[in-house]
């Protein structure tokens, strides 16, 4: 089986960025790397992440929201996903099940053992090895993400950059408790700093939480 290290944080953290920048580093040292994002990852999924992140659909109610992405995680964890650890590869994925319990859970204050279940359900047992969180003030994150967002020439995926502070804060709140929680699949990085001082603290944070070979092939 293969490695699976999923990213996570708030809004602008550097997440993507620095799954990007570890990609890279572990396909130079010739390692097999899958790199895969929810919601989305697959053609099908990518449809309903359309759906999800247009601020044009701000009407989806919380619970409709959840159960979208307990389908897209199914048919990109059956997808991509579920083949790419069978083969042997690691797998790098942007935001997984620890999202959906800070995003609908802690900032949408649904049912943490209802969204707990369909986790179960739609990863049919796939878990996260690893897991990255890079966290930042959300202030620090929302300014990032929304001039992202603004430079972009794509879709505008920002309905949920548009939700207030103090939603943005409970997510924040929730990845730490889930971190806090289960230090042992956590590692959090600060991200806060520029793109190449996250990078060297998230190699250090790493150091001896990866396979022996995939060390080996970082140098760590």
């Amino acid at each position: 089986m293969g490695f699976f290290i999923t990213f996570e944080g708030v809004e602008g953290c550097g997440k993507t960025t620095q799954l990007r920048l570890l990609k890279e580093r572990l396909q130079a040292a010739g390692e097999k790397v899958v790199a895969t994002r929810e919601p989305g990852g697959c053609p099908i999924a990518d449809q309903m992440r359309a759906i999800l992140l247009d601020a044009k659909n701000s009407a989806i109610t919380p619970l409709a929201e959840l159960l979208l992405y307990a389908a897209a995680r199914a048919q990109h964890v059956q997808e991509v996903i579920a083949p790419a650890l069978k083969r042997g590869e690691t797998v790098l994925c942007d935001r997984f099940t620890d999202a959906t319990l800070a995003y609908q859970g802690h900032g949408r204050e649904l049912d943490l053992t209802v969204i707990g279940q369909l986790n179960g359900l739609a990863t049919a047992g796939v878990q996260p090895a690893l897991t990255v969180l890079i966290d930042c003030p959300v202030e620090i994150g929302l300014a990032r993400a929304l001039s992202r967002i603004e430079a972009t020439t794509g879709a505008r995926e920002e309905r949920f950059e548009l939700e207030s502070v103090r939603f943005h804060e409970r997510v924040r709140a929730g990845y730490l408790a889930l971190a806090a929680a289960q230090p042992e699949r956590f590692v959090i990085v600060d991200g806060s700093g520029d793109v190449a001082a996250t990078e060297k603290r998230m190699l250090a944070a790493l150091a001896k939480r990866l396979p022996a070979a995939t060390q080996a092939a970082l140098g760590a």
